[in-house]
């Protein structure tokens, strides 16, 4: 979210932004906010001066009594009682265009950063560079559930009864794969100086809206019936939330963070093959990393978080590209985004795996997380988020980018700890 007195002084950068991101039916709230903004500044006035007058004349009520002049007291303490009224009606007003204002404000996006590329959609990302050979072997490569299958691995038919579709059960290697490759994922964070947390898996409405626009909220937020709660779609939400209405010391800053949680997604609208199997489900788990820091240094923070996934991947002999994501492709509160896509051998293209993100004040302005200048003024904080890594959609490219001839799976040498020592995994059916 965009100041408002930004908005007010640059009506024009702001329309040019919307613009940018080919929102053109959202040029007409720009007006419209100003223009509210305008009345709602008035009305605060008007009550702000009503308010003097009425302590002025409460004040002189005391010394009417005094005097004797009984009339005139009551004169005032009659006027002192419709300027209350009065004021009550302003201070309903107040609230009423206050409300309608925000509203507004929430749905007209950030400020890209003048790098990002300029395109209608994700077809229009632009590929930044790439990590490691992308390979495609002279055998073919099975679906990523048919390897998984070959090892006793999954069980979709038993979550579909259980659950539905979009559920799954992990079974043996593959779930011991899985639990080891977030394990080596918070151990790789915490040794580039994160710390490490486990966060809440449950939100409320006013951290919801704090990190998130009212579009990406109803396509993926599930709510607890009868409660003012949410189940989190990433740990990012909760991990920002933790600093909900804080002044945080500068002396403290950066806050660098690295989250384990289960993350729970709608995922609505209809899905390919390729998004069968465990690539787009309702519920994974995730290590996130998140920053919180001084607006000068978030430019930084932002290619150290997007090059730690592509360590992290490298090391687990995945090839990986990265890719800046255009203008049209941007969620309304991001200034700034590179998705890191891994090489799948059987499809013989990337695929995404993770997405870094840049808010700049956007968060920490609707949640007010601040921390104090040098001047003393509290100043609103910069944001970022990565994924670190994501299975069981990671697993895909670990399995394709690992797999053998003969059907077995090669266990890189820093996931080796993890799984026990075992350098292969070998199928059993």
């Amino acid at each position: 979210m965009i100041d408002i007195r930004f908005l007010r002084e640059n009506p024009d950068v702001v329309r040019e932004n919307i613009k940018k991101k080919f929102q053109d039916s959202k040029l007409p709230l720009v007006d419209e906010v100003i223009a509210l903004d305008e009345e709602l500044r008035a009305s605060k006035k008007k009550a702000d001066d009503l308010r003097a007058n009425r302590n002025k004349v409460s004040k002189s009520i005391g010394a009417l009594m005094g005097q004797k002049k009984f009339e005139e007291a009551e004169e005032a303490k009659k006027l002192v009682s419709r300027q209350a009224d009065e004021l009550a009606a302003l201070e309903a007003k107040e609230a009423e265009l206050n409300e309608k204002v925000q509203k507004i404000m929430m749905t007209i996006p950030n400020i890209i950063d003048p790098t990002v590329p300029i395109g209608k959609d994700d077809s229009e990302n632009v590929e930044v560079e790439r990590y490691g050979e992308p390979v495609v072997p002279d055998f073919e490569i099975p679906y990523h559930t048919e390897i998984m299958e070959r090892f006793n691995g999954i069980d979709l038919d038993s979550a579909r009864r259980v659950a539905g579709n979009g559920f799954y059960y992990l079974m043996g290697d593959i779930a011991r794969l899985h639990s080891a490759v977030i394990s080596y994922a918070r151990d790789f964070m915490i040794d580039r100086g994160f710390t490490y947390c486990v966060p809440p898996f449950m939100i409320r409405s006013g951290v919801v809206t704090g990190v998130m626009s009212f579009a990406e909220m109803d396509a993926m937020m599930y709510k607890i019936e009868g409660e003012d709660l949410y189940l989190i779609g990433t740990s990012e939400h909760s991990m920002i939330g933790k600093f909900i209405d804080q002044i945080i010391p500068e002396a403290s800053l950066p806050q660098t963070l690295t989250s384990y949680s289960p993350c729970f997604r709608k995922e609505k609208g209809a899905h390919g093959i390729e998004e069968r199997g465990v690539y787009r489900i309702h519920q994974f788990e995730k290590q996130e990393m998140i920053v919180v820091c001084k607006p000068e240094d978030s430019a930084a923070w932002f290619d150290k978080l997007w090059q730690n996934t592509v360590d992290l991947f490298r090391t687990l002999d995945i090839p990986v590209r990265t890719l800046e994501c255009c203008s049209g492709d941007l969620a309304d509160l991001k200034v700034k985004s590179i998705d890191v896509e891994a090489w799948s051998p059987r499809q013989k293209k990337y695929f995404e795996v993770g997405s870094c993100s840049n808010l700049g004040d956007a968060q920490a302005r609707r949640l007010k997380i601040r921390y104090k200048a040098q001047d003393g003024k509290p100043t609103l904080a910069h944001t970022l988020n990565n994924t670190v890594v994501a299975p069981p959609r990671m697993l895909i490219a670990f399995l394709e980018n690992n797999l053998n001839d003969d059907g077995s799976v090669n266990i890189p040498e820093a996931l080796r700890p993890y799984m026990g020592g075992k350098e292969k995994l070998v199928p059993t059916v």
